[in-house]
């Protein structure tokens, strides 16, 4: 009996030696799927992790994972932003195109017709060659400025 306690002490003692001196690896797979496994992966980066302290030896200084949300939700305000000017950009680009096509509509207009009326203050009026020129030159001024882009 004596020897069956002591044959079963030493087991006790020294298996949980032998169990924690054995290599566990840690691997991840082509789906993104971490594995732990106790022998090296065929084909696939492993790195080695310390059982007793949890840290992987041969460790990349990886960025924790509140970094790693934090440059994500920076990277998706900068996607939006740039999204957003896009739009500003595109919704410029809309009134000037209608600015220009109204400049040119109207420098048609005035073009076409010997006598221009507008109505003033409830009366109808019509502009003097002055008042003409002085448009004309305003529409083109401003059919300049937004036709430009359009021709490129």
């Amino acid at each position: 009996m004596n020897r069956k306690t002591l044959i079963l002490t030493l087991l006790m003692a020294v298996v949980p030696g032998m169990a924690m001196s054995a290599s566990v690896y840690k691997w991840t797979d082509e789906n993104g799927i971490t594995h732990f496994g106790d022998r090296q992966p065929v084909g696939a980066k492993s790195e080695t992790v310390n059982v007793r302290s949890g840290t992987l030896s041969g460790t990349t200084n990886r960025p924790s994972p509140q970094k790693q949300l934090d440059e994500l939700q920076e990277q998706q305000q900068k996607e939006a932003d740039r999204e957003k000017e896009t739009a500003v950009e595109a919704a410029r680009r809309k009134q000037r195109a209608a600015n220009c096509e109204s400049a040119q509509a109207n420098l048609k207009v005035i073009d076409s017709n010997a006598r221009i009326r507008i109505e003033e203050n409830g009366e109808m009026r019509y502009l003097s060659p002055e008042e003409i020129a002085e448009q004309r030159e305003k529409l083109e001024k401003i059919a300049a400025e937004n036709c430009e882009t359009e021709n490129p």
